[in-house]
């Protein structure tokens, strides 16, 4: 089963405490809840799927009938981008573009503190959006599939997010050109290969601490993995009548 985002925080934010020592304690929180906006942000991007596996079991009814029309259009969005990326992986059909997708993806403050409270911290700010292009090569998806072994490069893509604060917005911009390694059709390696990092003097501290860590240490490999081979395997199947025969 794929570790979801608060465990990929955990191991962040364990990290960032050997590294921040001589930060004071009440920073921590702040630093880890960031933490978390930065693993979640990479894995709405990697997925392009209308929830993370966290947010779809712990969603109620409820929740899915207070959807904004806002929200409402980015879930439809991102399920355009999953049925694209999906038909490129099963159906292998060479014909067609390069894909290329727009992902928005929205956590809701009381959704944030929800989540980030299952790894001891609070979530101290408002609602969290996130940009970014996805953009993947056909042929590169087709070869994952059907190669005996295939190491995948992709473009660099770019995140940018915004935190609403009590006075203003916080952005936050981060980018990273993956390298991941398919041996008969499933993701076998992987490296996130973080590079700039744009955001408020504290935010940047704390990411560029989480990022040069996994770029050397390559602590995120198997979550992206297992989510890769979960969003072939599984999540495609979610959506399997919208892709079949495309």
């Amino acid at each position: 089963m794929a570790r979801p985002a608060v465990i990929i925080l955990r191991e962040l934010s364990a990290i960032s405490r050997r590294c921040f020592c001589q930060i004071p304690g009440g920073l921590m929180s702040v630093r880890a809840a960031l933490l978390y906006v930065l693993a979640a942000g990479v894995l709405a991007v990697a997925a392009a799927a209308p929830a993370s596996a966290q947010e779809q079991k712990s969603a109620t009814a409820s929740d899915e009938a207070e959807l904004t029309p806002e929200e409402q259009a980015e879930r439809e969005s991102r399920k355009a981008c999953k049925v694209a990326i999906c038909a490129a992986f099963h159906n292998r059909n060479s014909d067609g573009g390069d894909i290329a997708c727009n992902i928005v993806k929205t956590w809701r403050k009381e959704r944030l503190e929800k989540i980030v409270s299952k790894a001891k911290v609070s979530w101290p700010w408002g609602r969290v959006q996130c940009v970014a292009d996805i953009r993947l090569k056909r042929d590169m998806l087709i070869k994952a599939m059907t190669e005996p072994k295939h190491e995948a490069v992709l473009d660099k893509h770019r995140v940018a997010c915004q935190i609403e604060r009590e006075k203003d917005k916080a952005e936050i911009k981060f980018d990273f050109t993956p390298k991941v390694t398919f041996e008969g059709g499933k993701a076998t390696k992987a490296l996130l290969n973080w590079g700039t990092i744009e955001a408020p003097t504290l935010v940047k501290g704390a990411m560029w601490t989480a990022t040069a860590t996994d770029n050397t240490f390559n602590v995120l490999e198997g979550t992206v993995v297992e989510d890769i081979n979960d969003f072939i395997a599984r999540k495609c199947m979610e959506v399997k009548d919208d892709w079949q025969g495309k």
